[in-house]
Formats: C-alpha cells, structure tokens, sequence
C-alpha cells in the first residue's frame, strides 16, 4: 500500500465516490477506489488475537489471554509487548485494523462480553488498553478502541438506552477512552450498539463529536459496531465515518441522495471522507498488501510471550501451605474443564488457535507419575462439541462436511466441496463455494465413534438453516420439522434440539447429520445477515452426577494432592448473552465440597472464568485458590507453572469478586427494561462501592497473593509542576524470586476541609500503579508518576468540567485495595487554589 496525500485525493473525490469509502463492501473490507490510488482496508477481531476474515475455518492464530487476565497483569510494558505480537499476528492476517482493545467497564458480573475487558476501574483499563495500542501501532496496524461508550451489557444491547448522569458517564465509562486517546492517540473508535440517555451512540454528537473530537482532539477514525447503524443523515452528521459491515444497508445511493439534497452538507461529507484517507495514510506504515494471503507463523517466541503473558495475569487467591505443589507427589486431577481447553470466551473473542494446552496435559509434564483423573460434573451449558469424539472414513479427528446444491432426496447430486471439521461449531456467515447456484444449498456431514462402554449418549443440534441428525440411519435429532428461537451464534439459532442414544461397549456408531442452509430456516428472523447459517454439533456420555461426585471424592482420598479444574466456558460467557446469575454450573460446587472434605488440606481448585463466580459453598473447605481465567494457546502450561511453583504467581484482580450477587452495586439496575438500563449506582462501581458501603467482598480488587514476600517503605511524595511523584522502596523478604505490583490511591480531601463545597466522592482511587520484579532479598525503588489533574479531579456538573478542589490528598500505597495497615504506606500532597480543567 502506497502513502497518499489525503487532502489532494480528497480534492479529486467526487461526492459519489467520497460517500463510497464511508461503508464496508462486504464482512471485513473497506471500498478501494484503485484509480486514485486508494486500497481496500482489511479489519480484524480482535480483543483476544486476531481472527482473520473467517469465521469458518479460520486461518490458526495466536490467542491471548482474555481481557481480564490482561489487566490482571499490572503490567503495561508486558501489555505493550503483547500489543506488538497482536501487530504482528494481524500482518500475518492481511489486516490493517485490529478491532481492540476492549475497555468497557465491569459493571456486574454478568455481563456477557465482561471477559473481554481489562478491568472495572478506569485507570487501570485506560493504561492498559494505551500500552495495547501504542505497541499494535508500533507495526504499522492501527488499533480500535471499542464500545464507545456503556455498552456494559448484553441483554438488549442493539436496542437500549443507559441512562447515566453526566459525572458517571465522565468519570467511570469515558474515561479509560480518555486516558487511552491521551496515552496511545488509538487510529480507530467504534461506537456502541446502545445508546446513551436517548441517543443512539452511532449517531450521538455530543459523544462523537464535542466530547471525541473537540474536546479530546482526538483526530482519527470513527467506526459502527457491526450491524450498528441506525440512520443515515444522523450518523453521518453526528461524526460515524464508517458504517460496517458492508454491503451498506444506511449509506451507498441512500446518503448519495441525502448528500445531493443537502441533508448532509459537503463540508459534512468531506470530513468523514477526511478522516477515512488519513486511517488509509496510517495503515500503510504497516506494509500489508491489499487483499493478502492469511497466514500461520506459529513460533517458540510467540509460545514464550504468551506463556509470560498468561503467568502474569494468573492470579493466587488463596494459599494455606499447599502451593506450590510436588512434582513427586501422588497427584489427582478432577474436573470438568481439566481434559478440555478452555482458552477463549464465545463470540468476537473466538478464533481458530494455533494449538491449546489442556491443564490435564500441563499438569501431566509436570508429574514424575501419571495423575489420576476423574471428571465429577459436567460444565456444559451446551453440550461439549461432537468433533473431538469422532473419526472421519480415513482416520482422522472429527468430521467430513460435503456441500451440495440438492437436498439429500436427489439421485446423483454432485459434491461442490469436502471439508475436513475438527470442530462441530460452524458460524458459515463468510463460508463462500462458487459451484454453489444459489443461496439455498445443502450438506451433509459425517463421522463415526466406537463406544468404549456400555452407555447412553445425549446428542444435540443447534442451527440457523435446518438439520437432521442420524445415527447409524436412524434419525435421533429433528431440528428441521418445527423449531425454536434461541441464543447461540449472536441469536441467530435455534435452542439445542436434543436426543439419546443407546450404546452398547464395541460398537460402531456412524453419526451423519443432514444440513441446510440459512434460507430454510423456520425462525423467521433476517437470515440475510447470517450467510450460509449456523451449524453446531454436540454431544457425551449421560452420567450419574451423584455417582460421578462420589466417584471423585474417593479417588481423591488416598491421594497426596488434588487440583480441581473447575469453572464456566464459552457456552456461559459469551457475546450475545448475559449471565444470569454469578453459580457455577451445577453441580460443580457440590463436587467441590464432596473432593475438599475427602482431602482435607490437600486441594486446590484452578478456576477458569472471565468474570466472578459464587464461592462461598466451598471456599473454606480448599486449601487453595488459583484465578486462571481464560488462558489462551498456552491455558494448561500457564497452569501447571503456577501450581508447581516454575513460575511464581503475580496477577492482581481487576475486578472485584463479591461474595454473593446480590452485594454488586448494580444488581438492582443491571438488563434492560422499557428499553433502558438505568446506571443506578452513579460512580459507584466495583471496589469503590464496596468500601463505601463497607460491604464485604470475597476478594477484593488489586488482590493476589505470591510464592514471597514484600515489603513497602521510604515513602517520599512530592508534587512537581502538573505532575505528583510517588517514590518508595520495594524488598523481596521472602526465599524466591518474584514480582509485585505496587498500587497508588488517592483518596480526596477530608471533609472538614471541603465545608459547603464537599461533593461525595470514593473513598480513594487507583490513580497510579507499577510492577517491579525483585530476586530474593533484592530491593528496588519504585516510581510512580501521576499527573496531578488527573489525581483529584471530579466532574462538576454545573460547569461542565473537571474540577480539582483544593486541599490535602491522602496518597495510599498498597498491594491491594482493601489496605492492610502493615503492608501499606501512606503520604500526602496538597491543592493550593481549586481549578476546572477540560480535554486530555
């Protein structure tokens, strides 16, 4: 891609073509106008790696940690690195634009897509989302900071309005955008699917425009969510440059006409044609040809950063002696998500990887004897997918998919395609066959299993289309006859149409599903939007959930240690679809409690989520805790490294973990109702509700424990001009090598100070942070720099501006949130007159 010279292009535009860059020409490309010079922009998922431009059959990736493992690591020289690896992948992919980071705020638990967010508080996640760009930039790729703004949920999210007062919107949900514009100058935005207080954020000027740009002057290009268009003339006034995906529904000959009758004014239509050629500018630093080839560069490093990566965001919740564990010991490993990898959350964040170490294959290297193992529950809220238990006719893993343009009561059709599936989940929405005649087209897929016990089986179909499942000819599954709504693949898809089967030790079982495309769906939704439709094959042996528990605890009780490798997957955290409450999958807690009480002291449970689960039926039964998230390529070695002590733990919460749901401050006001979602809980989110309310919580936010230990002191504060700078020194007292994670609050001044003036206001806030990696015995000083504004500020909602009080503000120095007298510092500094500020 060749530079261009944005303004002398601009000139030689006409109107029509100007409105032709301003929308996608299909799921991931931009319009290329090639005789002025200008390419087609490739854009990408994503929050966790880098998809490509398919969803079936996707080129293998790297996939990162989830969000909230990232910003579990504390760390932004490790999250710039990450972000530079992201530049990297997405070369590889042919892409210029990654659509991430995502920084929305935690509001609750349940929120759908909360796993890919870097945290609940604002200065963590801006900080962090800044490294992630500045280092997706450093190759050339531009980066997308995404969903501007309080898309925090996911129930309704195309059609609800948050309604927030103008200080929560300022000081929780807009500013990590802020600080990440400040920090990182991010090439992209995209809009959210919601609105906010009555106004569509596609279309919303008083976000994209006067707080965006003209406040921030921030000066780069404005994207829709997918299929977040809701107008015309108002988006295109309002300041969205690009409407996406493409074929255009809002723009093509529609705004041309509203352009040529002056709706949209020519000063209007040159700006976010403007701010299109100056991202097409950018982007050719990057060096990727238009319409590249995708490619696999599956490396020793990329495994390494990605291991470091997933090290640093585990975090140590609870520690009574056993950590780390022995590598001589007679070792059990429980659990549902134990021989499964659990290492991305559903929807954007899913991608083909390049590989995914199970914690049971992790665990296993690590043993100087084989583990024992027992499942005990199941965790699937669908059934676990088809294709991992299946053999093709030629021996290999999965299923063979044969593509056909007549049903299967043709004599002698031909196959157009032969696809080899390792995966029974297929999102076919780019799946694209050119001896296809016609969007109605058909395919069979197929695979056999030999059952190694006498048992029954539980078969499940899920479809946009329709399909038959049969097993060894005998229809076992209709989802084609009659069907129902449901919520998988964005909710495009029918529920999960069961059946079973009966087994017998030896058999062979040939499973052949007979499928249709979009068109034949009985729905009745807009299948137009989901191409060839959705197919998703699951199914496993019916077990006795009692017996399976009993089962575990025994094996568990002659054993010297027991790891459970417990929690939810992409099934239950997944874009689309809300959690419904904050359990684990049932009966898992049951499981838990019935192995802790067998072993005694000896068990660990490695949870796998997102975002919070309920504990308290269990928590004081283990001896240890381990906050694994979702680990990416690499989820079974970052597990096993943690447990065994070859790397020492050192992620922090980004969120915190209540103990109940009912505790989080916004569980009164959280899912849409009369079409809005009503932020009740003002500036009152995560930890600073908690401590305000003095409510308990099961682990606080900035929480995780290590295999050392530390020790703060010399604290020196000192105010420098616009800058505070906190000096102190950080000793590893303990007998290994470790890292911590030093964590800055401010808390406001106190309120004899404040007289009539006081304004209520957490009782202190991250404002600052810093990882330092110390040796045993080692000390280090640490410093972190704050700009002053940006410590003290509140928005004042009568003057439209950020306001710095005068007074003495508190600085605290911790290693978590919830400050423990011995192990903090505390200093101060002083506002001398008051002042309004406003931009960056």
């Amino acid at each position: 891609m060749a530079d261009i010279d944005v303004e002398a292009v601009l000139s030689k535009l006409t109107d029509s073509e100007k409105v032709d860059l301003l929308s996608g020409i299909d799921f991931w490309h931009t319009k290329p106008l090639p005789h002025h010079g200008i390419p087609s922009l490739r854009l990408s998922d994503g929050p966790n790696g880098v998809r490509g431009t398919k969803f079936f059959m996707g080129t293998p990736a790297a996939c990162f940690p989830c969000g909230t493992a990232l910003g579990s690591t504390f760390n932004v020289d490790l999250l710039e690195e990450a972000g530079k690896k992201m530049g990297d992948e997405a070369k590889l992919k042919g892409a210029h634009v990654i659509l991430g980071p995502t920084i929305n705020m935690q509001r609750s638990p349940l929120g759908g897509r909360g796993f890919e967010s870097l945290g609940e508080d604002p200065v963590l996640a801006g900080l962090g989302a800044a490294a992630l760009v500045r280092g997706i930039q450093s190759t050339g790729v531009q980066a997308t900071l995404k969903h501007f703004v309080c898309n925090d949920q996911e129930h309704r999210r195309n059609a609800v309005q948050a309604i927030v007062t103008e200080r929560a919107l300022r000081e929780m949900y807009a500013l990590p955008f802020q600080i990440a514009v400040k920090h990182s100058s991010p090439g992209a935005f995209m809009t959210a699917y919601n609105g906010v207080n009555g106004t569509y954020c596609s279309e919303n000027p008083a976000l994209l425009d006067k707080m965006l740009r003209k406040e921030w002057g921030w000066d780069g290009m404005v994207m829709s969510d997918w299929y977040g268009t809701y107008s015309t003339t108002d988006a295109v006034n309002a300041g969205l440059d690009l409407e996406m995906p493409g074929p255009p529904r809002f723009r093509g000959d529609i705004l041309k006409f509203n352009v040529g009758t002056d709706k949209v004014l020519p000063h209007t239509l040159d700006d976010r044609a403007r701010n299109m050629l100056k991202l097409i500018r950018k982007c050719a630093a990057a060096g990727v040809p238009e319409n590249a080839p995708e490619r696999t560069e599956d490396t020793p490093e990329t495994a390494k950063l990605l291991r470091k990566i997933g090290v640093e965001g585990t975090v140590l919740l609870k520690n009574e002696g056993l950590l780390p564990l022995k590598k001589d010991k007679k070792t059990v490993v429980i659990g549902p998500n134990a021989k499964i990898a659990t290492y991305h959350g559903g929807g954007s964040a899913s991608l083909a990887a390049y590989y995914a170490v199970t914690p049971f294959d992790g665990i296993s290297r690590k043993l100087e004897t084989a583990p024992g193992y027992a499942v005990g529950s199941h965790s699937h809220k669908m059934l676990p997918l088809l294709g991992a238990q299946l053999q093709t006719n030629e021996g290999k893993q999965g299923m063979t998919m044969r593509v056909y343009n007549d049903p299967p009561t043709s004599e002698n059709r031909d196959c157009t395609d032969e696809i080899h599936l390792t995966k029974t989940e297929m999102h076919l929405v780019d799946y694209y066959n050119d001896k296809l005649k016609s969007r109605l087209w058909y395919a069979d897929l197929e695979g056999t299993f030999v059952a190694d016990e006498d048992c029954t089986y539980e078969l499940g179909v899920v479809v946009c289309g329709t399909a038959k499942l049969f097993v060894n000819g005998e229809l076992v599954v209709d989802n084609a006859t009659t069907q129902r709504q449901g919520t998988a693949f964005f909710g495009s898809s029918t529920v999960e149409e069961k059946g079973f089967l009966e087994v017998k030790k030896g058999g062979t079982y040939n499973v052949r599903c007979e499928f249709a495309s979009a068109v034949t769906s009985k729905l009745g939704g807009n299948t137009d939007l989901h191409g060839g439709g959705t197919l998703r094959l699951g199914g496993c042996k019916v077990i006795n959930l009692q017996e399976e528990i009993e089962k575990a605890a025994e094996l568990a009780k002659d054993a010297d240690q027991v790891i459970i490798c417990a929690g939810l997957n992409a099934d239950w955290e997944t874009e689309g679809l809300d959690r419904e409450g904050m359990d684990l999958p049932p009966p898992m807690d049951d499981l838990i409690r019935a192995v802790a009480e067998a072993a005694p002291g000896k068990t660990v449970v490695v949870m796998q989520s997102g975002t919070p689960v309920h504990m308290t039926k269990w928590i004081e039964k283990v001896a240890g805790v381990i906050q694994a998230w979702y680990g990416g390529n690499e989820t079974g070695n970052v597990i096993a490294d943690v447990l065994f002590g070859d790397a020492n733990p050192s992620g922090k919460l980004s969120l915190s973990f209540p103990r109940k749901l009912q505790d989080n401050p916004a569980f009164l006001n959280f899912r849409a109702e009369g079409g809005r979602t009503l932020y009740g809980e003002d500036i009152y989110i995560g930890y600073r509700y908690y401590e305000f309310a003095e409510k308990e919580v099961l682990f606080p936010f900035g929480h995780g424990l290590s295999y050392t230990t530390f020790e703060f002191k010399d604290l020196a504060v000192e105010t420098k001009g616009d800058k505070v700078e906190v000096k102190l020194t950080v000793t590893n007292t303990g007998s290994v090598a470790g890292a911590e994670v030093v964590q800055v609050y401010v808390a406001p001044p106190k309120k004899e100070q404040l007289g009539e003036r006081e304004v209520n206001r957490p009782r202190k806030e991250l404002k600052g942070f810093s990882k330092v990696y110390l040796e045993a015995g080692e000390s280090k000083q640490v410093v972190v720099e704050m700009e002053l504004k940006y410590a003290t500020s509140f928005w004042d909602e009568f003057r439209q501006k950020f306001c710095a009080e005068r007074g003495v503000y508190e600085v605290i120095v911790a290693d978590s949130s919830a400050v423990e007298e011995e192990k903090s510092l505390r200093g101060s500094f002083e506002v001398t007159e008051t002042f309004w500020w406003s931009g960056l």
